[in-house]
C-alpha cells in the first residue's frame, strides 16, 4: 500500500461517501430535531460508534491520503450544494430540514407536537427553564425550530417596571 495511492477507483470513493451521506442526512431527518438539537453523553456515544461503523463502508479497503481526501471533499461538497439547493428552493428546504414546530400554545403543551418530534414533556420544560421560564403558562408559544432549539414567547408581565432611562 502507498500512502497517496488510493487502492479502489475515485469513482468507487465518491459513490460511497455520497451513499453515507445521503443515509446520514435521511436518518437524522426521520429521528426528529431533538436528536440533533440537544445531544446528551448517550446521543454522543451512539454518533461516534456510527462514525466509526460507517467509516468502513465509505472508505473501504482504500486508507491512503489521497482516498480520504476525495471522501472528505466528497462530503464537504456533497453538503454544500444541499445547502444551496435548500436555500433555492423552499419545497426542498422543507425536505431536508423539516418545518418548526408549535410545542406550546397559550400556556398549553401541545401533546401531539411533543411525539411528533421525540421530545418529551422533560425535555420541553428543560429548555424552558434554561430561558429562565418555571412556569409553563408563562408562555405565549414555544416553537421547536429545524435546527433544534427552542424559541420562547413570554407573555409580557404587565406590572414590568420601566426599561432604565424609560419614564411614563
Amino acid at each position: 500500500m502507498h500512502w497517496w495511492i488510493p487502492e479502489i477507483p475515485w469513482s468507487e470513493k465518491i459513490i460511497r461517501s455520497l451513499i453515507v451521506y445521503l443515509f446520514l442526512l435521511v436518518v437524522f431527518r426521520l429521528l426528529g430535531k431533538r436528536q440533533v438539537g440537544q445531544l446528551t453523553p448517550f446521543d454522543l456515544i451512539v454518533l461516534l460508534m456510527i462514525s466509526n461503523v460507517l467509516q468502513n463502508a465509505m472508505i473501504g479497503p482504500d486508507n491512503s491520503v489521497t482516498g480520504g481526501l476525495l471522501g472528505a471533499t466528497t462530503i464537504l461538497v456533497t453538503n454544500w450544494m444541499i445547502g444551496r439547493f435548500a436555500f433555492l428552493s423552499r419545497r426542498f428546504e422543507r425536505v431536508v430540514e423539516g418545518d418548526p414546530v408549535l410545542l406550546v400554545h397559550h400556556g398549553r403543551v401541545i401533546e401531539s407536537g411533543l411525539r411528533r418530534e421525540n421530545f418529551s414533556r422533560e425535555d420541553l420544560l428543560s429548555n424552558l427553564r434554561a430561558q429562565g421560564v418555571f412556569d409553563v403558562g408563562e408562555v405565549k408559544a414555544a416553537v421547536l425550530e429545524t435546527s433544534g432549539k427552542l424559541s420562547v414567547l413570554r407573555y409580557e408581565k404587565p406590572n414590568s417596571p420601566a426599561p432604565p432611562g424609560k419614564t411614563g
